[in-house]
Protein backbone atom coordinates (compact mmCIF):
# COMPACT_ATOMS: atom_id res chain seq x y z
CA UNK A 1 0.00 0.00 0.00
CA UNK A 2 1.07 3.45 -1.16
CA UNK A 3 0.55 6.40 1.21
CA UNK A 4 1.40 10.02 0.57
CA UNK A 5 1.63 12.56 3.57
CA UNK A 6 0.84 15.97 2.11
CA UNK A 7 1.56 19.42 3.85
CA UNK A 8 2.45 23.12 3.03
CA UNK A 9 3.10 24.13 5.95
CA UNK A 10 5.33 22.13 8.20
CA UNK A 11 8.71 20.99 8.30
CA UNK A 12 10.19 17.95 5.96
CA UNK A 13 11.31 16.73 9.53
CA UNK A 14 8.38 17.94 11.23
CA UNK A 15 8.40 15.61 14.68
CA UNK A 16 4.65 14.35 14.55
CA UNK A 17 4.36 14.25 10.58
CA UNK A 18 7.78 12.35 9.59
CA UNK A 19 9.51 11.20 12.75
CA UNK A 20 6.21 9.88 14.54
CA UNK A 21 3.79 8.98 11.64
CA UNK A 22 5.63 8.43 8.19
CA UNK A 23 8.59 6.52 10.07
CA UNK A 24 5.74 4.25 12.03
CA UNK A 25 4.02 3.46 8.68
CA UNK A 26 7.37 2.89 7.01
CA UNK A 27 8.42 0.23 9.43
CA UNK A 28 5.12 -1.98 8.82
CA UNK A 29 5.93 -2.40 5.29
CA UNK A 30 3.95 0.57 3.57
CA UNK A 31 5.58 2.49 0.74
CA UNK A 32 5.16 6.09 2.23
CA UNK A 33 5.77 9.52 0.58
CA UNK A 34 5.87 12.55 2.10
CA UNK A 35 5.10 15.58 -0.11
CA UNK A 36 6.38 19.17 0.96
CA UNK A 37 7.06 22.75 -0.25
CA UNK A 38 9.79 24.26 1.79
CA UNK A 39 12.39 24.59 -1.36
CA UNK A 40 14.78 22.20 -0.13
CA UNK A 41 14.14 19.19 -3.16
CA UNK A 42 13.37 16.03 -3.22
CA UNK A 43 15.31 12.75 -1.06
CA UNK A 44 14.36 9.47 0.96
CA UNK A 45 15.14 9.42 4.29
CA UNK A 46 14.97 6.51 7.11
CA UNK A 47 11.98 4.73 4.01
CA UNK A 48 10.34 7.85 3.41
CA UNK A 49 10.21 9.69 0.62
CA UNK A 50 10.21 13.61 -0.23
CA UNK A 51 8.81 14.88 -2.72
CA UNK A 52 9.10 18.97 -2.80
CA UNK A 53 7.28 21.37 -4.50
CA UNK A 54 8.94 24.47 -3.84
CA UNK A 55 9.01 27.14 -1.41
CA UNK A 56 6.70 30.39 -1.05
CA UNK A 57 7.65 33.49 -1.19
CA UNK A 58 5.05 34.53 1.75
CA UNK A 59 2.27 33.54 3.84
CA UNK A 60 -0.19 34.84 1.37
CA UNK A 61 1.53 33.11 -1.86
CA UNK A 62 1.73 29.89 -0.08
CA UNK A 63 -1.99 29.82 1.00
CA UNK A 64 -3.09 31.08 -2.52
CA UNK A 65 -0.26 28.45 -4.76
CA UNK A 66 1.02 25.94 -3.03
CA UNK A 67 -2.29 23.70 -2.48
CA UNK A 68 -2.38 23.37 -6.57
CA UNK A 69 1.46 22.50 -6.44
CA UNK A 70 0.76 19.97 -3.83
CA UNK A 71 -2.64 18.64 -5.53
CA UNK A 72 -0.42 17.99 -8.84
CA UNK A 73 2.48 16.27 -7.37
CA UNK A 74 -0.45 14.08 -4.99
CA UNK A 75 -1.94 12.86 -8.48
CA UNK A 76 1.51 12.13 -9.70
CA UNK A 77 1.80 9.64 -7.02
CA UNK A 78 -1.24 7.68 -7.22
CA UNK A 79 -1.26 6.34 -3.38
CA UNK A 80 -3.94 4.16 -2.15
CA UNK A 81 -4.20 6.90 0.81
CA UNK A 82 -4.08 10.64 1.25
CA UNK A 83 -3.09 11.83 4.44
CA UNK A 84 -3.62 15.50 4.81
CA UNK A 85 -1.47 17.58 7.76
CA UNK A 86 -2.74 21.81 6.73
CA UNK A 87 -6.25 23.04 6.92
CA UNK A 88 -4.96 25.29 3.96
CA UNK A 89 -5.17 21.48 1.89
CA UNK A 90 -8.59 20.59 2.86
CA UNK A 91 -9.93 21.83 -0.94
CA UNK A 92 -7.50 19.60 -2.57
CA UNK A 93 -8.89 16.80 -0.52
CA UNK A 94 -12.27 17.42 -1.51
CA UNK A 95 -10.93 17.29 -4.89
CA UNK A 96 -8.64 13.86 -4.53
CA UNK A 97 -12.13 12.75 -3.01
CA UNK A 98 -13.77 13.71 -6.26
CA UNK A 99 -11.05 11.61 -7.84
CA UNK A 100 -11.83 8.87 -6.49
CA UNK A 101 -9.24 8.71 -3.86
CA UNK A 102 -9.60 7.78 -0.11
CA UNK A 103 -8.38 10.97 2.04
CA UNK A 104 -7.87 11.47 5.78
CA UNK A 105 -7.44 15.24 7.60
CA UNK A 106 -5.43 15.24 10.53
CA UNK A 107 -6.40 18.15 12.62
CA UNK A 108 -3.43 19.25 14.51
CA UNK A 109 -5.54 22.03 16.27
CA UNK A 110 -8.83 23.11 16.88
CA UNK A 111 -8.83 25.74 13.86
CA UNK A 112 -11.52 27.64 14.83
CA UNK A 113 -10.51 28.28 18.57
CA UNK A 114 -6.84 28.59 17.30
CA UNK A 115 -7.85 31.51 14.34
CA UNK A 116 -9.43 33.77 17.38
CA UNK A 117 -6.01 33.94 18.87
CA UNK A 118 -4.31 35.19 15.72
CA UNK A 119 -2.48 38.67 16.53
CA UNK A 120 -2.58 40.11 12.85
CA UNK A 121 -6.81 40.88 12.68
CA UNK A 122 -8.83 43.01 14.83
CA UNK A 123 -11.36 40.93 17.28
CA UNK A 124 -14.42 41.33 15.20
CA UNK A 125 -12.78 39.78 11.67
CA UNK A 126 -11.26 37.12 13.80
CA UNK A 127 -14.67 35.93 14.69
CA UNK A 128 -16.31 36.17 11.58
CA UNK A 129 -13.67 34.52 9.76
CA UNK A 130 -13.58 31.66 12.75
CA UNK A 131 -17.81 30.92 12.59
CA UNK A 132 -16.92 30.80 8.79
CA UNK A 133 -14.14 28.01 9.07
CA UNK A 134 -16.32 26.32 11.48
CA UNK A 135 -19.18 25.82 8.84
CA UNK A 136 -16.47 25.34 6.25
CA UNK A 137 -14.89 22.38 8.46
CA UNK A 138 -18.01 20.49 9.16
CA UNK A 139 -19.20 20.24 5.90
CA UNK A 140 -15.56 19.15 4.27
CA UNK A 141 -15.16 16.48 7.39
CA UNK A 142 -18.47 15.00 6.25
CA UNK A 143 -17.29 14.43 2.94
CA UNK A 144 -13.44 12.39 3.47
CA UNK A 145 -12.81 8.86 4.77
CA UNK A 146 -12.26 9.45 8.06
CA UNK A 147 -10.18 12.28 11.00
CA UNK A 148 -7.37 11.95 13.04
CA UNK A 149 -7.25 14.48 16.05
CA UNK A 150 -3.74 15.16 17.94
CA UNK A 151 -5.98 15.16 21.56
CA UNK A 152 -8.80 13.83 22.99
CA UNK A 153 -11.04 17.37 22.59
CA UNK A 154 -10.25 17.87 19.29
CA UNK A 155 -11.53 13.92 18.49
CA UNK A 156 -14.97 14.75 20.53
CA UNK A 157 -15.55 17.60 18.15
CA UNK A 158 -15.16 15.76 15.55
CA UNK A 159 -16.67 12.38 16.11
CA UNK A 160 -20.62 13.88 15.56
CA UNK A 161 -19.20 15.00 12.59
CA UNK A 162 -17.41 11.85 11.12
CA UNK A 163 -17.77 8.94 13.40
CA UNK A 164 -14.49 7.91 11.73
CA UNK A 165 -12.83 9.54 13.97
CA UNK A 166 -9.32 8.72 15.98
CA UNK A 167 -7.50 10.79 18.73
CA UNK A 168 -3.62 9.46 17.97
CA UNK A 169 -1.64 12.15 19.96
CA UNK A 170 2.02 13.25 20.00
CA UNK A 171 3.39 11.40 22.67
CA UNK A 172 7.06 11.51 22.71
CA UNK A 173 9.30 8.01 21.45
CA UNK A 174 10.33 6.18 24.36
CA UNK A 175 13.89 6.66 23.86
CA UNK A 176 14.52 9.28 22.03
CA UNK A 177 15.06 12.14 24.84
CA UNK A 178 15.51 9.76 27.64
CA UNK A 179 18.53 11.54 30.14
CA UNK A 180 21.46 9.56 30.93
CA UNK A 181 23.12 12.50 32.79
CA UNK A 182 22.59 12.05 37.08
CA UNK A 183 20.80 14.93 38.65
CA UNK A 184 24.28 15.76 40.44
CA UNK A 185 25.28 16.27 37.06
CA UNK A 186 22.49 18.82 35.43
CA UNK A 187 24.11 22.53 34.76
CA UNK A 188 22.07 26.17 36.34
CA UNK A 189 20.01 25.67 33.63
CA UNK A 190 16.15 25.75 32.70
CA UNK A 191 14.86 25.67 29.34
CA UNK A 192 12.00 26.17 26.85
CA UNK A 193 11.35 24.16 23.52
CA UNK A 194 9.06 25.52 20.63
CA UNK A 195 8.21 27.74 18.78
CA UNK A 196 8.71 31.28 20.64
CA UNK A 197 5.39 33.68 20.58
CA UNK A 198 3.49 36.38 22.91
CA UNK A 199 0.78 33.96 23.27
CA UNK A 200 3.43 31.54 24.22
CA UNK A 201 4.52 33.37 27.10
CA UNK A 202 7.69 34.66 26.00
CA UNK A 203 7.76 38.02 27.89
CA UNK A 204 6.35 36.80 30.87
CA UNK A 205 9.37 33.85 30.93
CA UNK A 206 12.29 36.30 29.81
CA UNK A 207 10.86 38.89 32.11
CA UNK A 208 11.04 35.96 35.18
CA UNK A 209 14.71 35.04 34.57
CA UNK A 210 14.98 38.78 35.73
CA UNK A 211 13.01 38.32 38.91
CA UNK A 212 14.63 34.88 40.09
CA UNK A 213 17.31 34.75 43.20
CA UNK A 214 19.15 32.02 41.90
CA UNK A 215 21.91 31.84 39.78
CA UNK A 216 20.38 30.36 36.38
CA UNK A 217 20.31 30.64 32.59
CA UNK A 218 17.78 29.84 30.24
CA UNK A 219 18.00 28.02 27.49
CA UNK A 220 15.83 29.21 24.31
CA UNK A 221 15.36 26.47 21.86
CA UNK A 222 12.93 27.53 18.55
CA UNK A 223 12.42 30.18 16.56
CA UNK A 224 10.24 33.78 16.99
CA UNK A 225 7.49 34.15 14.76
CA UNK A 226 7.54 37.44 14.96
CA UNK A 227 10.51 39.97 14.89
CA UNK A 228 8.57 43.17 17.11
CA UNK A 229 8.39 40.51 19.65
CA UNK A 230 12.02 39.16 19.34
CA UNK A 231 12.94 42.85 19.52
CA UNK A 232 10.95 43.44 22.70
CA UNK A 233 12.08 40.69 24.55
CA UNK A 234 15.65 41.37 24.12
CA UNK A 235 15.39 44.56 25.92
CA UNK A 236 13.76 42.73 28.96
CA UNK A 237 16.53 42.55 31.93
CA UNK A 238 15.88 38.79 31.75
CA UNK A 239 17.44 38.75 28.92
CA UNK A 240 20.76 38.80 29.81
CA UNK A 241 20.38 35.29 31.53
CA UNK A 242 18.85 33.64 28.38
CA UNK A 243 20.72 31.56 25.72
CA UNK A 244 19.45 31.72 22.44
CA UNK A 245 19.98 28.84 20.25
CA UNK A 246 17.69 29.10 17.53
CA UNK A 247 16.27 26.44 16.08
CA UNK A 248 18.02 23.27 17.69
CA UNK A 249 17.72 19.48 16.35
CA UNK A 250 16.58 16.62 18.00
CA UNK A 251 20.01 15.60 18.84
CA UNK A 252 20.46 18.98 20.28
CA UNK A 253 16.97 18.92 22.26
CA UNK A 254 17.84 16.13 24.03
CA UNK A 255 21.30 17.53 24.74
CA UNK A 256 19.95 20.37 26.36
CA UNK A 257 16.90 18.26 28.53
CA UNK A 258 19.85 16.57 30.07
CA UNK A 259 21.44 19.84 30.95
CA UNK A 260 18.36 21.06 32.10
CA UNK A 261 16.73 21.15 36.16
CA UNK A 262 13.43 22.14 34.62
CA UNK A 263 11.41 22.40 31.45
CA UNK A 264 8.63 25.70 30.94
CA UNK A 265 5.90 25.59 28.95
CA UNK A 266 3.59 28.86 30.05
CA UNK A 267 1.27 29.44 27.22
CA UNK A 268 -1.35 32.08 27.54
CA UNK A 269 -4.79 31.03 28.62
CA UNK A 270 -6.34 31.32 25.25
CA UNK A 271 -9.17 29.53 24.12
CA UNK A 272 -6.89 26.76 21.81
CA UNK A 273 -4.26 26.09 24.69
CA UNK A 274 -6.85 25.78 27.46
CA UNK A 275 -7.78 22.20 26.39
CA UNK A 276 -4.37 21.29 24.24
CA UNK A 277 -1.85 18.81 25.10
CA UNK A 278 1.46 20.36 24.22
CA UNK A 279 4.06 18.60 22.90
CA UNK A 280 7.04 20.44 24.59
CA UNK A 281 5.43 19.59 28.17
CA UNK A 282 5.65 15.88 27.57
CA UNK A 283 8.85 15.47 26.03
CA UNK A 284 9.75 17.61 29.25
CA UNK A 285 8.67 14.50 31.07
CA UNK A 286 10.26 11.91 29.00
CA UNK A 287 13.51 13.70 29.58
CA UNK A 288 12.87 13.33 33.68
CA UNK A 289 12.38 16.65 34.28
CA UNK A 290 9.94 18.90 36.19
CA UNK A 291 7.42 21.15 33.97
CA UNK A 292 6.82 24.39 35.01
CA UNK A 293 3.23 24.54 33.45
CA UNK A 294 0.23 27.25 33.11
CA UNK A 295 -2.15 26.30 35.47
CA UNK A 296 -5.13 25.11 32.88
CA UNK A 297 -7.32 22.52 34.28
CA UNK A 298 -6.50 19.88 32.04
CA UNK A 299 -2.68 20.85 32.43
CA UNK A 300 -3.61 20.32 36.15
CA UNK A 301 -4.82 17.14 35.96
CA UNK A 302 -1.54 16.01 33.82
CA UNK A 303 1.16 17.53 36.80
CA UNK A 304 -0.85 17.19 39.76
CA UNK A 305 -1.79 13.71 38.64
CA UNK A 306 1.45 12.60 37.91
CA UNK A 307 3.01 15.06 40.87
CA UNK A 308 5.61 15.65 38.15
CA UNK A 309 5.91 19.58 38.25
CA UNK A 310 4.41 23.43 39.45
CA UNK A 311 2.02 24.89 37.94
CA UNK A 312 1.66 29.02 37.80
CA UNK A 313 0.32 32.01 36.41
CA UNK A 314 1.47 32.22 32.61
CA UNK A 315 0.48 36.09 32.84
CA UNK A 316 2.62 36.81 35.96
CA UNK A 317 6.52 36.99 35.52
CA UNK A 318 6.88 36.78 39.20
CA UNK A 319 4.88 33.40 39.30
CA UNK A 320 7.28 31.60 36.95
CA UNK A 321 10.20 33.12 38.58
CA UNK A 322 9.39 31.54 42.49
CA UNK A 323 8.89 28.12 40.44
CA UNK A 324 12.18 28.02 39.11
CA UNK A 325 14.10 29.23 42.35
CA UNK A 326 11.60 26.54 43.92
CA UNK A 327 13.00 23.53 41.71
CA UNK A 328 16.47 25.07 42.21
CA UNK A 329 16.56 25.10 46.21
CA UNK A 330 14.44 21.82 46.17
CA UNK A 331 16.71 19.31 44.19
CA UNK A 332 15.40 16.12 45.79
CA UNK A 333 12.13 17.14 45.30
CA UNK A 334 12.68 18.39 41.45
CA UNK A 335 14.61 14.97 40.77
CA UNK A 336 11.50 13.01 41.89
CA UNK A 337 9.11 15.10 39.97
CA UNK A 338 11.42 14.56 37.07
CA UNK A 339 11.51 10.76 37.54
CA UNK A 340 7.50 10.65 38.02
CA UNK A 341 7.18 12.23 34.65
CA UNK A 342 9.50 9.91 33.24
CA UNK A 343 7.62 7.05 34.85
CA UNK A 344 4.21 8.43 33.39
CA UNK A 345 5.35 8.72 29.78
CA UNK A 346 6.46 5.06 30.04
CA UNK A 347 3.17 3.84 31.39
CA UNK A 348 0.87 6.02 29.34
CA UNK A 349 2.01 8.71 27.37
CA UNK A 350 4.05 7.26 25.02
CA UNK A 351 4.00 7.19 20.66
CA UNK A 352 4.32 3.12 20.95
CA UNK A 353 0.65 3.39 22.22
CA UNK A 354 -0.54 5.87 19.63
CA UNK A 355 1.47 4.11 16.78
CA UNK A 356 -0.84 0.80 17.38
CA UNK A 357 -3.91 3.09 16.83
CA UNK A 358 -2.94 5.23 13.84
CA UNK A 359 -2.22 1.18 12.22
CA UNK A 360 -5.55 0.18 13.39
CA UNK A 361 -6.76 3.42 11.79
CA UNK A 362 -5.59 2.90 8.44
CA UNK A 363 -6.68 -0.75 7.72
CA UNK A 364 -10.03 0.53 8.80
CA UNK A 365 -9.67 3.08 6.25
CA UNK A 366 -8.33 0.84 3.23
CA UNK A 367 -10.93 -1.90 3.83
CA UNK A 368 -13.19 0.65 3.52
Amino acid sequence: MHIVHLTSVHSRYDTRIFLKECTSLADQGFTVSLVVADGNGDEACDGVHFYDVGASKGRLDRIRNAPARVYKKALELNADLYHLHDPELIPIGIKLKHAGKKVIFDSHEDVPRQLLSKHYLNKTALKIISKIYAIYEKWTSRKLDGIIAATPFIRDKFLPINPVTVDINNFPLLPELESQTSWDDKQPEVCYVGGIAKIRGIHEVVDAMGLVQSDFTLNLCGQFGNPTTEDAVKNSPGWKRVKAHGFVNRAGVRDVLSRSVAGVVTFHPLPNHLDAQPNKMFEYMSAGIPVIASDFPLWRQIIEGNQCGLLVDPLDAKSIAEAIDYLVMHPEEARKMGENGRRAIEDKYNWQAEEKKLLDFYQQILKG
